[in-house]
């Protein structure tokens, strides 16, 4: 329980959060419960308890701070798929970020449209951002793709080729799903899923 007037809780000090904080804070319930649209400098504002033109102080528009929010979630994937790739299996340090990235979907699904699904002018372009390092995400697997094919564990390939078709078949069968071209409940579509990276990486063995 937190304490308004002195930042504690359970008497554990804990920093008040900047003026931006609160507005992205704001912003981000908005997005998570009605999807973007929904994502006003009014509502914001009004959430925040200050007036619409304050925000223009921190966020010069809605796009950016939409762009801001698209930003943290990418972050916040990478950060959770960061101490999976310190597994010692291959193809177990790709499964389990592609079981996350589900999750994160069925979990955050209207973050997950607008981050990897939604048509944006600032969204990031394959080959060229991706191997240019920009994706926290895609940057995970192509590095444990490329080191599983130094030990010889993998068929050699373009690690960059190869992190996008896994991308792409995950992303593919998940908006599938979500779109109701599946009969199979969620514990259904799992092994489903699973079961068909399994197919996939036995393609890409040594």
């Amino acid at each position: 329980m937190v304490d308004a007037s002195d930042g504690h809780v359970y008497g554990v000090y804990m920093p008040r959060l900047t003026t931006p904080e609160k507005i992205l804070k704001a912003a981000l319930a908005l997005f998570e419960k009605e999807g973007p649209d929904a994502v006003s400098m009014r509502r914001v504002a009004s959430a925040v308890g200050i007036t619409p033109m304050a925000i223009y102080r921190h966020f010069p528009n809605r796009e950016a701070l939409l762009k801001q929010i698209a930003d943290n979630s990418f972050q916040t994937v990478a950060k959770a798929w960061a101490p999976l790739s310190s597994r010692s299996k291959t193809l177990q340090r790709l499964s389990r970020p592609l079981e996350h990235y589900l999750d994160y979907a069925l979990t955050h699904p209207h973050l997950f449209d607008y981050a990897f699904s939604v048509r944006r002018d600032d969204a990031r372009r394959f080959p060229e951002d991706f191997r240019d390092r920009q994706s926290p995400t895609l940057n995970i697997i192509a590095d444990v793709l490329a080191e599983g094919m130094r030990q010889g564990e993998l068929r050699q390939d373009d690690p960059w080729d190869v992190a996008m078709m896994l991308w792409a078949h995950a992303h593919g069968l998940i908006t599938l799903f979500r779109a109701g071209r599946f009969s199979y409940d969620e514990k259904q579509f799992r092994v489903f899923y699973l079961s068909s990276l399994e197919k996939v990486f036995h393609g890409i063995k040594a």
